[in-house]
């Protein structure tokens, strides 16, 4: 943070006062500011607005008013960007596109003047910088209100401290609101003051399943810390599996349940009850992305991820808008269909050729793919070439319309539970005790009879492919892969890894994205990550 991070604070300073603010949560709703008669700190307006920002690109919807400037707002939001850089860089995406900075994740050949790695860097920037408005302007309250509401604040604050780390590395810290460049902080020293920040907020935290859906509870918490330690060594160079299994069954044993139906959890209602529905989503997810198709309108959130996916052709999902970009590489493929899909197969149907529910894909006439494969893409700038994912949806599961034609409701599930039951069964596996791996593996695999067949044995690199079965397309892919020792510097090779059809190794540097050049430019207090 430096020029960038100014701007973003002096946004923040003076035009906080303004914010409009619609939010799917009842008890987020808060009364536009008129600038021109409030001049005080809005509490509740801006505590809507931290959360707002995981979904929201600006004040005023789908595009203006951006909140990051020279950025294009379309592209900026907080769940469009982690994605491109955690699913397009890896085995599981590719996209289609020639837009600034796509073709360069697709192949793995970034660098500190890429588009996107500087959109995702201002944005957990502002997420940061807001946070700490939030926290310097409530310090001194001592009322249960807002001793919960600075809980939760804490918690989005290391979230976006998290994805700094996990992205980046070695990244800029400060806890104030302030124009004076902060100081960089390494990698393991954030780790240590992340693990310290969320146990201390843990009291103030509501219990989990008791807090308004959309807001954090301690499962969160957990989760997040469970996080943390699987990927300790990645970021501290020390293993903690024993604390990831810890927390990882601390959020098994919370009250959350896993959904009966892994489809459920990526439709138009899949908020429940709170959309009047009979979805039963919201038992699995611990903390969802609030979408509303007429309250948070963005070409970020969930309109991208369901948006990219489609086009003209495909079964109905719900929006007009179908822009046809995303799709899955022949890799993530293979993990459903390892013996290929025969000439003849009907391609509409491949869930149950796949016999895993969780198999959600579409697969275009032969004839189109110009191949005899139709996993494989010959052209990456053909989206008819390999498998389109249908996994997230407009369409309700109770057959109702959603809000909109053009704009989503599918809130994005950040955290579910089946992450626990991943973590644990991992943790347990690489402190030897690979029975209890392979039962918590089955458990997931088996949400309802017949959702998956159970696994007869268990490995790490079975479990890093069921990471990818059950969270393909959900952003996490890079990570898991570079904890497995799988990503930058690995002999471990995809379609169209390292910008070659077959395939090519690349560098360890891309481990980390750069810091932005325009930071390191006037921020004498930072060093660009080896490399770059």
């Amino acid at each position: 943070m430096n020029v960038k991070h100014n701007k973003i604070t002096n946004t923040i300073l003076s035009v906080i006062i303004a914010i409009g603010l619609s939010s799917c949560v009842n008890d987020l709703n808060v009364t536009p500011i008129d600038p021109s008669t409030i001049r005080t700190f809005d509490q509740d307006a801006v505590f809507a607005k931290v959360y707002a920002s995981l979904a929201l690109t600006g004040q005023q919807g789908p595009a203006g008013k951006g909140d990051l400037a020279g950025v294009d707002e379309g592209t900026s939001s907080f769940i469009r960007l982690i994605w491109n850089l955690n699913e397009l860089s890896t085995d599981e995406a590719i996209c289609s596109w020639g837009d600034p900075g796509i073709p360069e994740l697709n192949f793995n050949k970034w660098t500190a003047s890429h588009d996107q790695v500087n959109g995702i860097y201002a944005r957990f920037y502002f997420g940061v910088s807001l946070c700490n408005l939030f926290l310097e302007q409530t310090a001194s309250a001592t009322d249960t209100k807002t001793v919960k509401q600075r809980a939760e604040v804490r918690f989005l604050r290391a979230l976006n401290y998290y994805y700094l780390m996990d992205l980046f590395g070695n990244v800029p810290f400060t806890e104030v609101v302030s124009l004076d460049p902060p100081k960089q902080m390494r990698r393991a020293d954030l780790f240590a003051w992340l693990e310290k920040e969320l146990k201390a907020i843990e009291p103030d935290l509501a219990a989990p399943r008791t807090n308004t859906y959309y807001r954090v509870d301690q499962a969160a918490e957990w989760l997040l810390l469970a996080r943390m330690y699987l990927n300790a060594e990645v970021y501290t160079g020390t293993a903690n599996w024993s604390a990831a299994k810890t927390y990882a069954k601390k959020v098994m044993d919370s009250g959350y349940k896993l959904n009966p139906s892994y489809a459920q959890l990526f439709m138009a209602d899949n908020a429940g009850a709170f959309d009047a529905s009979t979805n039963t989503a919201p038992q699995e997810i611990i903390l969802p992305i609030a979408c509303d198709g007429v309250k948070t309108q963005s070409y970020g959130n969930s309109l991208f991820m369901i948006a990219s996916f489609h086009t003209s052709g495909m079964p109905a999902w719900g929006t007009s808008e179908g822009w046809g970009g995303n799709r899955a590489r022949a890799a993530l493929a293979r993990k459903f269909f390892p013996n290929g899909i025969p000439v003849g197969t009907d391609l509409t149907k491949l869930t149950a050729f796949a016999g895993d529910k969780r198999a959600m894909f579409w697969g275009w006439d032969i004839a189109d793919s110009k191949s005899t494969d139709p996993m494989t893409i010959l052209n990456y700038s053909v989206f008819k070439q390999g498998l389109s994912v249908t996994k997230f949806s407009n369409v309700r599961s109770d057959g109702k319309v959603s809000n909109d034609l053009k704009f989503t409701d599918t809130d994005v599930p950040l955290f579910r539970l089946a992450e626990a039951y991943l973590t644990y069964a991992e943790a347990s596996f690489r402190l030897g005790d690979a029975p209890t791996a392979l039962t918590t593996i089955n458990q997931l695999r088996d949400r309802t009879s017949g959702s998956a067949p159970a696994l007869s044995s268990i490995t790490l690199d079975k479990i890093l492919d069921e990471w990818s079965r059950e969270f393909y397309f959900e952003g996490r892919r890079r990570t898991d892969l570079i904890r497995f020792g799988y990503y930058g510097g690995s002999d471990y090779t995809w379609d169209w890894k390292g910008g070659t059809a077959a395939g090519t190794k690349f560098s360890s540097i891309y481990n980390l994205y750069p810091i932005p050049a325009t930071d390191l430019n006037v921020n004498p207090n930072l060093k660009q990550n080896p490399g770059f």
